[in-house]
């Protein structure tokens, strides 16, 4: 059996490939690797899970290999976000973590996200060698090591925590509280069933805000959806905010490391707009400043605002652990993805849905503005910009250096009657326009799904553009 980590861990379907044995050989190899940097005698990770069915029971026996292994498991005490978790990775100091989850995927995928001790997902070498490991002992039938979860907490070395509370302290010194409450603002909160659910109403409580919740009881099918915010599965989120005459709905997906919006007029705000209004509230009113950095699926709008801010841009694969790579090494302002995950300085490198829902209210309270102007003002000045994406779902995987060999010999000389005058390979391939347009074509690192997408300055364009995308992704 061949288990890979893809941009954002290991995912797979629950029962078939996702099973309590594979999850022990894996936790075995994680054991091993923490192992092997032997920076302490006695070694500690934290562990955590969502919502999806049977998470705290893998969580459970990650920690009991853990355990047996010799190393300390910090386990939570029941579901919580992965920006939680990560941050409880530095908070306690510890070598590593690990998050059952299989973030905004079906409901019948689970997975497992390796985190490093510095708080973020793990750098490619890093799972590289989990992989080797794993491997390792599959091919000398090495079994895990294991520790009978009652005799580990005896023996503590299984320790029950919880924590949110040590995260919304650190968001607090992140965000500020005086003018969220200020704004006296209508917040609709989604969670989506996933383990973001109660964190707005936690953060907000001591607020003059009114906010009230939807989907955030537990169902580990998640209603039928993808946990994922995007508008196709946002229709409950507009329904609710009509209701209750909200200003703003904010969506977090399964784990709470993605974030999408809804303005009040019940269009979608995307998480290209957020990144932007995110930017441009850091550097106009709080005077920050540092590199920003973008995946190659991220709008150029933020390009645009680096260029006029003066600020080093630079762009990487998908994968925030490409981003993570850069706030690690250098003077970062914000970093984030185009589906969700954003982080900005002072943070952890790690995608945060909950950080970034609540910088949104920030900004709208701070601006007295209604967030449908908001994001007209940020189309207007550093637009206009469309997007779109689409998933073409595989029947089998798609070799990337074939696809990306293809479509470089294959390049068109124009595109939506614009001159190609780029054409990026750090990912799949893009190719620029000379109207600043673009279409990227890639295998999805997380899902058997080849992704196409789009931006460009009308509707029109960017339906041209995927339409040409799909016609020549499965050529």
């Amino acid at each position: 059996m061949t288990i890979r980590f893809g941009t954002d861990g290991w995912r797979a379907v629950i029962s078939d490939t996702f099973t309590f044995e594979n999850v022990r050989l894996v936790a075995q190899a994680i054991a091993d690797y923490v192992r092997e940097q032997g920076e302490r005698a006695t070694p500690e990770v934290v562990i955590g899970f969502d919502t999806r069915f049977l998470s705290d029971r893998y969580a459970r026996e990650v920690a009991r290999v853990m355990a047996g292994n010799g190393i300390v498991a910090h386990l939570t005490r029941a579901d919580a976000p992965t920006p939680a978790v990560s941050y409880a990775i530095v908070q306690k100091q510890a070598e590593a973590g690990v998050m059952i989850t299989a973030s905004h995927n079906p409901p019948r995928y689970n997975g497992i996200k390796l985190k490093a001790g510095f708080g973020g997902s793990a750098l490619p070498h890093q799972a590289r060698r989990v992989e080797a490991l794993l491997e390792r002992n599959q091919r000398e039938a090495r079994g895990p090591n294991l520790m009978e979860y009652r005799q580990a907490l005896d023996a503590d070395m299984i320790r029950p925590f919880d924590p949110a509370w040590a995260y919304y302290q650190h968001l607090s010194g992140l965000i500020d509280l005086d003018t969220i409450s200020l704004g006296e603002l209508r917040v609709v909160a989604d969670g989506m069933y996933g383990s973001g659910r109660g964190a707005f109403r936690d953060l907000l409580s001591r607020t003059r805000c009114c906010l009230e919740e939807i989907r955030c009881e537990m169902n580990p099918g998640f209603g039928g959806i993808h946990p994922e915010p995007m508008a196709h599965y946002m229709q409950a989120l507009v329904a609710a905010m009509q209701t209750h005459h909200a200003d703003v709905g904010l969506s977090t997906d399964g784990d709470a490391d993605r974030i999408g919006a809804m303005d009040a007029q019940g269009n979608f705000v995307d998480p290209h707009h957020i990144f932007a209004l995110v930017l441009r509230h850091l550097v106009e009113k709080r005077g920050w400043s540092g590199a920003v950095i973008k995946t190659v699926s991220t709008t150029r709008m933020v390009d645009r605002l680096a260029k006029r801010y003066d600020l080093p841009l630079h762009e990487t694969p998908v994968g925030f652990n490409h981003i993570a790579d850069y706030m690690l090494n250098g003077d970062v302002l914000m970093g984030g993805e185009e589906s969700g995950g954003l982080s900005i300085k002072g943070h952890i490198p790690e995608g945060d849905g909950i950080l970034m829902g609540m910088l949104l209210l920030e900004i709208m309270a701070e601006a007295r503005a209604p967030l449908h102007e908001l994001v007209a003002g940020i189309q207007e000045e550093v637009g206009p910009a469309r997007y779109a994406r689409c998933d073409i779902p595989l029947k089998r995987p798609v070799p990337k250096p074939e696809m990306v060999a293809r479509l470089q010999e294959q390049a068109p000389a124009e595109l939506a009657g614009q001159r190609v005058i780029e054409i990026g390979i750090e990912d799949g391939v893009k190719y620029v326009l000379a109207d600043d347009s673009w279409l990227l074509i890639r295998p999805s690192g997380t899902e058997p799904v080849l992704r196409v997408y789009a931006e460009g300055v009308s509707d029109d364009e960017v339906e041209a553009l995927l339409a040409y995308g799909q016609q020549v992704a499965m050529g």
